[in-house]
């Protein structure tokens, strides 16, 4: 049984976000008929609907306002859940199956722009789950210590152009740390999300940063996700970008085993980041269509792409630079995930072009 405090704790949330004028979508789903259905319930791992619901509960400015705390919860509370992820994922709905991981031809995709006149960097990313761990808010440091040993160990057998170096964040001397922030490697702990979902305990224990000698290969440890995998470099040759990353995934892979989910695909911590995972962006000038935005947002929308400021959402875009990437993540492969990326950006120039 949920214990009386946690239960206390939850029904005044719930009131207070009752009577707020949040536009979260945990506002939206957690109706008093749900609320009520699923405030008795607990995971295996310990998980109460609670560790769900406190960060929305707590930052009534939330867009979504829920995180899962251990891969049960998203069978667990589905009720709730479900609803979230079809709103948020376009209609994924709760009979909808996501298709199995598949990265296609990693030969497909050529330089999105050649001459360099426009594409700054590209980067394509994934979130990935240690099978057997919870997620952040139910685990303890030793369970954060374990995981950080496993990655550091497995990330030291990278071979080729993935070797580099794994960098711990406890006791990190200041000169690395410095590097690592001018290089916009480092992540800093939390923020109020985060904080407010318990994703930040025991910082920075457990934590750590991996490198290839390049700097085009990055992994992140237990920030917001166990593994956080992510391939990047200048200019706009997303065929190598994406090479790189599918090489490592499967590498890492035979490694440590990841959670999954016969219908969401691939868990981690939040539902807005499942199924594929992917994020492919590139960072882009394109100042005669930013002097249309409507038209540079219809033709993201077209091809399913989201456009957000240089530093990512809530930003400006700085020297008319933009940070365009995919928007969906589930209900379709990995390499429709970067097709849709690869086709939008492609058509985004080719505009510019004509402008």
């Amino acid at each position: 049984m949920v214990d009386a405090a946690v239960l206390e704790k939850m029904e005044a949330g719930f009131a207070k976000l009752a009577a707020s004028d949040s536009k979260s979508l945990l506002k939206k789903y957690l109706t008093k008929e749900v609320f009520d259905a699923l405030k008795n319930k607990k995971t295996s791992f310990g998980s109460t609907l609670l560790d769900c619901v406190q960060s929305g509960f707590e930052n009534p400015d939330s867009g979504v306002g829920i995180y899962a705390p251990d891969a049960e919860a998203y069978s667990l509370f589905a009720d709730l859940f479900d609803p979230i992820i079809e709103d948020y994922h376009k209609g994924f709905k709760k009979t909808d199956k996501h298709p199995a991981s598949d990265f296609g031809d990693v030969n497909a995709f050529a330089n999105v722009d050649p001459t360099g006149e426009f594409v700054v960097s590209t980067r394509v990313r994934c979130g990935r789950s240690m099978e057997g761990y919870p997620f952040n808010p139910c685990l303890t440091e030793a369970q954060y210590k374990e995981m950080e040993a496993k990655v550091s160990s497995t990330l030291s057998g990278l071979e080729g152009e993935l070797k580099g170096k794994f960098y711990p964040l406890t006791g990190m001397d200041k000169a690395v740390q410095q590097q690592l922030i001018d290089d916009h490697f480092l992540f800093k702990e939390g923020d109020r999300f985060l904080q407010a979902a318990n994703a930040c305990r025991y910082w920075p224990s457990g934590r750590g940063i991996y490198h290839n000698d390049n700097k085009t290969f990055l992994v992140w440890c237990n920030e917001e996700d166990h593994l956080r995998i992510i391939s990047m470099q200048m200019g706009g040759d997303l065929g190598q970008v994406y090479r790189r990353l599918v090489t490592a995934v499967n590498e890492i892979e035979k490694r440590i085993p990841f959670s999954h989910h016969d219908r969401l695909g691939f868990l981690t911590f939040c539902p807005t980041n499942l199924g594929t995972t992917i994020r492919a962006s590139v960072h882009i000038k394109v100042p005669k269509l930013a002097k249309d935005y409507a038209k540079l947002e219809a033709t993201a929308d077209k091809y399913n792409l989201q456009v957000r400021g240089t530093r990512g959402e809530h930003s400006e875009a700085e020297g008319g630079i933009y940070d365009i990437s995919n928007k969906r993540r589930m209900g379709l492969t990995e390499f429709q995930a970067v097709k849709e990326m690869y086709d939008g950006i492609s058509e985004i120039i080719k505009i510019e072009k004509s402008l």
